[in-house]
């Protein structure tokens, strides 16, 4: 399963991003293969949780981890059925996948911010 982490830097063992939509770097790994590229996610400005959603989305993604979610980024996941999972601060990405692959993480079924987070 492809999964998408949100990142401070374009590293696997960069800390997950708090932010989902502003997050600077999506890592998109497979927890199959273990095989994982960072993509640039600075262009995301305006609607940026939108913006997001349909990048990872377009890479196939059927999971997201993520510090936190705001309520136009997880309508935009939940449309396109991706699960969002969240993760706490001092993380890394490595951490976060295989806490997730354990079954560690808690799946969000909410926003867990109430609007954009800049």
């Amino acid at each position: 399963m492809k999964v998408a982490i949100t990142a401070q830097q374009n590293d696997i063992d960069s800390l997950v991003d708090p932010r989902f939509g502003r997050a600077r770097w999506l890592i998109v790994a497979d927890t199959e293969t273990g095989w994982w590229e960072a993509h640039d996610n600075a262009v995301n400005v305006a609607g940026a949780g939108v913006q997001a959603a349909s990048a990872v989305t377009a890479r196939g993604v059927h999971a997201v981890i993520t510090g936190n979610v705001g309520p136009r980024g997880q309508k935009a996941l939940a449309a396109e059925e991706v699960a969002i999972y969240q993760v706490g601060n001092g993380v890394s990405a490595r951490q976060a996948l295989d806490a997730f692959r354990r079954g560690e993480l808690a799946a969000v079924e909410e926003p867990t911010i109430s609007g954009p987070w800049s």
